[in-house]
């Protein structure tokens, strides 16, 4: 029998800064959907998170997984709002070794690599659906109406990571 990979599904932002809860929302949507379409992905077992964090604190949240979808607002200024994305770990910027406002929290990317040479056991595969957002500095728990409209083709996104992840299995 071949092993199970741990995956785990992690919808990130703020769901009190309007369009930045749009991570939330779509992890919501997959968490109320996963049960009846478990039997698609027999050989992954499936965590679904939300978090408000990043770096340092977002990597230990990946400990012990092997494959981890990401799923968070994204502003590149290039795209319509409410545009979805599937990247990799190495498509997103990797601006600096720490933050300025704090010593004690970096790039995700310096987590994974930090994390790793601590010894923790943190996974290779790591995928992240973006959504093209305008207002993330708003009180609102409410999305724009774009970015509400994305929530069905970014679910799918993650649906297509897990049947690819599934496959590899």
């Amino acid at each position: 029998m071949q092993p199970v990979l741990r995956t785990r599904i992690i919808g990130l932002g703020n769901p009190i800064l309007g369009d930045d809860g749009i991570g939330w929302r779509v992890a919501e949507q997959i968490e109320k959907e996963i049960e009846a379409k478990r039997n698609l992905y027999p050989h992954l077992s499936i965590d679904i998170q939300m978090f408000s964090l990043g770096g340092l604190s977002l990597m230990e949240q990946m400990i012990d997984t092997d494959a981890v979808i990401l799923i968070d607002a994204i502003q590149t200024g290039h795209h319509p709002i409410g545009s979805v994305y599937k990247l990799g770990l190495h498509d997103l910027p990797n601006f600096s070794a720490a933050h300025t406002t704090s010593a004690h929290d970096t790039s995700l990317q310096n987590a994974l690599q930090a994390g790793r040479l601590m010894g923790a056991h943190l996974p290779e595969i790591i995928h992240i659906v973006a959504i093209e957002v305008e207002k993330v500095y708003e009180f609102s728990d409410q999305l724009s109406p774009p970015v509400e409209q994305a929530i069905p083709l970014a679910c799918q996104a993650v649906w297509d990571y897990l049947s690819e992840l599934e496959a590899i299995r």
